[in-house]
């Protein structure tokens, strides 16, 4: 806009703190909000709903609203909820806390209390019953980057700028908090139309910058056969393309670690596959650790990625570079030097040297193929995921479900712009159906294929109602193996064992003829042939739902290391005092 156009905008006309707020909004990219309604919050709700660029998404429940918020950002960079004081914040918190582990900028907006009763001695409905109304903003103050509380008009403009932008800055869920008697009434700090804010770039320190990468070259050019490693953090740190430029130049191999997949192009010439320790791919996991050195870059080592504290790695051969810091070996270590600037500027030092790639030619034996079926064979998983193998392409996304979906997932090759998503670090269950719905919502140009197990899909299901509403066209493969198979290989008992449900059934009434929603049940390859034709012919343009039976003990091979390895770690004695 030019000058003369913002004078007009921002002239006597004052706009509202709720159309303020929309705005903000549609300016960072959402154009999708997900909301449960509630007394707090509806004259809030007026207002997004008056903002034409703003699309209102109600959900059934506000922990799904906050995971379809996270799916969402993981597709559109940043992503939004709205939902009620107290017992709709403290519904919505666990998702909230998955977005932080996660690095995702979601806007988690509350309708709060009318500004007239705080600093009063009132008890409020929806609260504890405590005249406090601190509660919900202390439980957000641990899973949130910041919080604002906004209860006047004077300061209200710069607290929602402050908190959207800090958002966006630290790649973190925030937290707002707003009266309910404030969205409506006009406050000359407010534009009709507000005015960008700027986020000002982050720049490396130059002199560290060039620091960092000589120490780095001179270690890896030294090095026989080093390789690079892709974490979860490339994602925050926006460098997924300068890893490519820095494989490109050094001629390295190229694996990722489990939570990274989907940030680096599986189609590249020298990917190698997941590394994960004692369950990576085939071959990849012997060429990493057998590497006398290695660039991980923006991992993340927990129990669950270090299959329980078993990876083969040592520190001295490790070049550590996180979003803002790289680790040379044991030291030294160089601050605020930022990801994506080091792996260019390092492509430019580094000699090329293909002799991992070479190695692991040489090893490498193709897959194998699934057996021979019998005439009317029960379904097997890994001919399961041989055929959604086949369905995957560039306008597709794969959506994994914590549990055996994990390790199923992980051996799909992505095509080129494929998009693959999964919550590794916080693991929570029933966090595939709110994200599959956010996703969907966000990246209409993909069809999304979700793999959820039974015991997951019963946490969250009814959010199915909200895809069919909003038209989406999303494919659901619900893994029928009757109960919480990895939870099973971790340590098992009768409480991993659920009720089976007629999930087709669920959906079938669910749906109730309103929208598009076409459902089967599969317990053969034959059925589920044509389930899939179906789903890409017919119905394409149809919600799918897909009921796949199978044994309860056929699961990845990867999954059973994994569960007996984290057991062991899970149930190490205590240290003597």
């Amino acid at each position: 806009m030019e000058e003369a156009d913002w004078s007009a905008v921002t002239g006597s006309c004052s706009g509202t703190l709720g159309s303020h707020l929309a705005r903000r909004l549609v300016q960072i990219g959402v154009r999708d909000v997900f909301s449960v309604p509630g007394d707090f919050n509806l004259t809030l709700l007026d207002h997004l709903i008056a903002e034409p660029g703003l699309n209102l998404v109600g959900c059934c429940n506000e922990l799904n609203a906050g995971y379809a918020a996270d799916g969402y950002a993981r597709a559109r960079g940043v992503g939004a909820c709205v939902v009620t004081f107290t017992v709709g914040g403290l519904s919505v918190l666990n998702a909230i806390a998955g977005a932080y582990s996660e690095n995702l900028p979601v806007i988690c907006i509350v309708g709060g209390p009318n500004s007239n009763d705080y600093g009063t001695n009132r008890i409020l409905h929806h609260t504890i019953g405590l005249p406090d109304f601190t509660q919900e903003l202390r439980s957000f103050q641990t899973v949130t980057c910041t919080q604002a509380v906004v209860n006047n008009l004077e300061d209200a403009h710069e607290q929602i700028d402050t908190a959207i932008s800090t958002a966006l800055k630290e790649s973190k869920p925030v937290y707002l908090s707003i009266s309910c008697n404030l969205p409506g009434i006009p406050h000359p700090t407010f534009a009709r139309e507000p005015v960008p804010f700027f986020l000002a770039p982050k720049v490396s320190n130059q002199i560290g910058l060039e620091a960092a990468v000589e120490a780095t070259a001179d270690f890896l050019n030294g090095a026989v056969k080093p390789v690079i490693v892709g974490g979860p953090k490339l994602r925050v740190a926006k460098a997924q393309r300068a890893l490519v430029e820095l494989a490109d130049a050094s001629g390295y191999p190229i694996a990722v670690m489990p939570s990274g997949k989907g940030l680096v192009p599986e189609q590249h010439p020298h990917f190698i596959g997941t590394y994960w320790g004692a369950v990576s791919t085939t071959f990849c996991g012997e060429i990493v650790e057998s590497a006398d050195a290695y660039v991980f870059a923006g991992p993340i080592f927990n129990d669950y990625s270090s299959v329980g504290y078993s990876l083969l790695i040592k520190k001295e051969k490790a070049v550590i570079v996180e979003p803002n810091r790289v680790t040379v070996g044991n030291g030294p270590s160089f601050g605020w030097v930022f990801m994506a600037d080091f792996l260019s500027a390092l492509a430019k030092k580094l000699k090329k040297n293909e002799t991992a790639v070479e190695n692991y030619r040489r090893i490498y034996v193709p897959p194998g193929v699934p057996l021979r079926r019998e005439e009317h064979e029960p379904l097997r998983v890994n001919v399961l995921f041989k055929h959604i193998q086949n369905m995957l392409d560039g306008n597709s996304a794969v959506i994994a479900e914590t549990g055996d979906s994990w390790f199923n997932c992980q051996k799909l090759r992505l095509p080129e712009n494929c998009g693959y998503e999964f919550q590794m670090q916080y693991g929570s269950i029933g966090w595939s159906v709110g994200a599959t719905l956010g996703y969907a919502q966000g990246a209409k140009d993909k069809r999304v294929i979700a793999c959820i197990g039974d015991g997951s899909f019963q946490v969250t299901a009814q959010d199915v109602s909200t895809m069919i509403r909003c038209g989406q066209r999303s494919i659901i493969f619900l893994i029928n193996n009757g109960g919480y198979t990895i939870e099973v290989e971790i340590h098992d008992g009768p409480y991993n064992v659920i009720k089976n449900w007629d999930y087709t059934a669920l959906i079938n009434a669910i749906h109730n003829g309103e929208g598009k929603c076409w459902t089967a049940k599969v317990r053969t390859e034959d059925e589920l042939t044509e389930a899939i034709a179906t789903a890409t012919g017919a119905h394409k343009d149809s919600l799918c739902f897909i009921e796949v039976f199978v044994h309860k003990d056929d699961t990845s091979k990867e999954l059973l290391e994994w569960g007996s390895r984290v057991s062991a770690a899970n149930s190490r004695p205590p240290n003597p005092q």
